[in-house]
Parts: structure tokens; C-alpha cells; sequence
């Protein structure tokens, strides 16, 4: 099989290339289903996808971001729009996949795929619900250990043929302290914020979502993906909050209406069928003081420490230097 990967790479590379665009674009229509259907407890697999009106989606009409573009982004049967966030997931997905497979090795690339695919659905429920559910997080945390036991190579651990076993075990031992120290970290700055501030800080699903993170990036990355997240969120979220503060309405003109509103018809989504009205509405208001969902600036953390080899090494070689000064070390 690596052969037969070597010599398409060679000769053919940009099918090997076209086959990762295709299949990400085909994941991120599958995600889509994920996102919506996860939250509400639905089976993934059935029923297949619908409209709002109850028809079954064609093949022809659930083509992965090319059929939003042709329908203009209403449905064929009964002319109910659905949302660009369903393209753009998918486009999202295709070129996450082209770039992993262009700058990584081919067992890192695919493991890579794995890990976005659980990031993306992960983080886009979070927006969503302001909850990350146990099958990205407990569930990612597992499938990173065992791709860091099959393929130490993620962990940056030689796969070397005769020593087989010993680079398994220890791909696995770096994904598991990975876990450790991803989930104690953020464990105790939330009990200790809690304890502070007498409110909780961060939730349980942030605390694994950082035990996936650390499976697959190890402790470096686990302790990047809570600082760097930070960071990113930061810069994304406070100008974000200015200007909604800044072109305020003023308090007469947001105050309640004296007669009811006319009901909003629900709006349509790529399975057909309505939110539940049961589930949570997210976090859009745009003021200060509102909750905001940490585990998508996480997870972009931990995949640009996985997906950007050069922020990989610069980030290595900064805990390199720490533990240099901490204990006197020489470092090459």
C-alpha cells in the first residue's frame, strides 16, 4: 500500500490531491448532518436528507457545495431557502483536507483529517448550543490515542519496522500524557476561577475537549491550544464586542414591544427539518457580559499547532528553551 501511495505521489500528485478535496468536501456535507442532528439526539444515519416539506433531497440536488451554488440556495420542491453555512462547511472541510495532505506526511495528513473533522463538528455544536458533546471530545480523546499507537509518526516519533512495537508504545505514552496535562491544566484554572469569581469560568466539555486536544498534539499542544486559543479569541472577539457596543441602539428603541410579534417562520436547514425549539439558541447577543463558547478558539489553538509545521517547531522550541533555563540544559 505505501508502494502503490509512493507511486501516485510521484506520478500522478494531483490525484492524490483531487482525492483529498473530494473526500473533504464529502466529509464536510456529512458534518453538516452531524452538527444539526447531534444536538437534537437524531440518528445520523436515518432518515436520509430532506426538505423542510417533507421530500426527500435527490442525489442530484445534495451535491457537496456545488448544489447551494446551482439551486441558488432555495430548495428545488418547494422554493424554502437554506443556509450558506452548509457550502461553506463543506468548502471549508475540502480545502482543510488539500492543504493537510500538501504539507504533511501521509499518516499525519489522514490523522489529520480525523482530528479537523472532530474540531469542526465539535466547535460548530459549541456556537450552536454552548455545548461540546461527549462524542467529539471523550470520543476524540480515544481516537487520538489509538492513531498515536498505530502511527507514532504523529507524534513525531520514528516508525521504525523493527522496533515497531517500542515507537507504538511510545507515540502512545506522549498522546496519553498529552490527555494528563491538557485536562489538569484547565481543570484547575477552572476550579480556581469558580473558587475566585464565584461563577464557573469554563465548562466541563472545555476541560476534555483539551484531553482530544492533547491525545493528538501532545502537552506542547494542549498547552498552546489553551493560550494561543485565547489569544485568537481575543483579537476575533473584543473588536467584535466594541463595535457592537459602539453602534448600540439606544435604550428606547430596543425596549419591549407593547403588542405581540407576528410568529417568524422557522428557517429551513440542508436536513429538511426546522431547529428544535427545545434546543439552546446559542449566544448572539451582542453586549458585554455575555457567555461566550471557549472550545472553538481551543480547537482552532490545537489544529494550527497540528496543521502548521512551522508554528509546530516554534512552539517545541520555546518549551525547549523554558525547561533549558529552568533546570541549567544546554540546547542544541
Amino acid at each position: 500500500m505505501r508502494d502503490y501511495l509512493h507511486f501516485l505521489q510521484t506520478n500522478f500528485p494531483w490525484l492524490l490531491r483531487f482525492t483529498a478535496f473530494y473526500m473533504g468536501a464529502c466529509v464536510g456535507s456529512f458534518l453538516n448532518v452531524c452538527i444539526l442532528r447531534i444536538p437534537a439526539n437524531k440518528s445520523i444515519v436515518t432518515p436520509r436528507s430532506h426538505c423542510v416539506c417533507g421530500k426527500p433531497i435527490a442525489w442530484y440536488d445534495n451535491l457537496p457545495i456545488l448544489s447551494w451554488f446551482i439551486l441558488r440556495g432555495r430548495a428545488r420542491c418547494c422554493g424554502q431557502k437554506f443556509s450558506f453555512r452548509y457550502p461553506l462547511i463543506e468548502a471549508v472541510t475540502a480545502f482543510t483536507f488539500l492543504w493537510l495532505w500538501v504539507t504533511l506526511p501521509s499518516a499525519s495528513a489522514v490523522a489529520g483529517m480525523v482530528f479537523f473533522s472532530i474540531l469542526l463538528m465539535g466547535g460548530m455544536i459549541d456556537l450552536d448550543t454552548m455545548l461540546l458533546p461527549d462524542i467529539t471530545t471523550v470520543g476524540g480523546m480515544f481516537v487520538g490515542l489509538i492513531l498515536s499507537s498505530v502511527f507514532p509518526q504523529i507524534q513525531h516519533v520514528p516508525p521504525t519496522p523493527e522496533l515497531w512495537l517500542g515507537a507504538s508504545l511510545h507515540g502512545g505514552v506522549i498522546s496519553m500524557i498529552g490527555v494528563i496535562v491538557g485536562t489538569g491544566v484547565v481543570f484547575w484554572i477552572r476550579e480556581l476561577g469558580e473558587l475566585f469569581f464565584k461563577k464557573e469560568a469554563m465548562g466541563y466539555g472545555d476541560v476534555l475537549l483539551m484531553g482530544c486536544l492533547g491525545a493528538f498534539c501532545g502537552w506542547q499542544g494542549a498547552v498552546f491550544s489553551l493560550f494561543g486559543g485565547a489569544c485568537i479569541g481575543c483579537c476575533v472577539i473584543l473588536p467584535w464586542m466594541a463595535f457592537a457596543w459602539a453602534f448600540r441602539k439606544p435604550a428606547e428603541e430596543t425596549s419591549p414591544p407593547t403588542m405581540p410579534e407576528p410568529a417568524v417562520a422557522a428557517p429551513v436547514t440542508a436536513e429538511g427539518a426546522p431547529p428544535d425549539p427545545a434546543a439552546p439558541i446559542g449566544h448572539d447577543t451582542p453586549a458585554f457580559g455575555v457567555a461566550i463558547p471557549f472550545g472553538p478558539w481551543l480547537a482552532l489553538g490545537g489544529f494550527l499547532y497540528y496543521a502548521v509545521p512551522i508554528l509546530h517547531s516554534g512552539v517545541d522550541r520555546y518549551f525547549d528553551l523554558l525547561r533549558a533555563l529552568a533546570f541549567g540544559e544546554m540546547v542544541q
